[in-house]
């Protein structure tokens, strides 16, 4: 299974309306993810660039497609973003076969 940081913000209308009639976003979201086989970590309203940010681990990256596109064809946001995240461990196995791969890259400078 695979980690992603999901992070989206929302259009005005859409503040608008949950300002108006507060919904629970993140049962919305559980929905969703558990529906396309992964699930929901957390779910966090932010301040800053984002207005929410999810921690979601799923099966692969067509999952997690799946569910951006889901949130992106409603029009209720104004931009998201995902970034796939590595374990600790999964990041020592790239170094070590980056260290093993050093050998054999020719920088453009030499």
């Amino acid at each position: 299974m695979s980690f992603y940081l999901y992070q989206m913000s929302y259009t005005p209308e859409a503040v608008k309306a949950l300002v108006a009639s507060p919904s629970d976003r993140e049962a919305a979201a559980r929905k969703l993810i558990e529906g396309l086989g992964g699930k929901l970590h957390h779910l966090f309203f932010a301040f800053g660039k984002h207005d929410v940010i999810c921690l979601i681990e799923g099966p692969d990256d067509v999952m997690m497609a799946a569910g951006a596109l889901a949130v992106g064809a409603t029009g209720t946001a104004s931009s998201s973003s995902t970034v796939k995240l590595m374990t600790a461990a999964e990041a020592m196995r790239a170094m070590q076969t980056a260290g093993k791969a050093l050998g054999t890259y020719r920088p453009p400078m030499a």
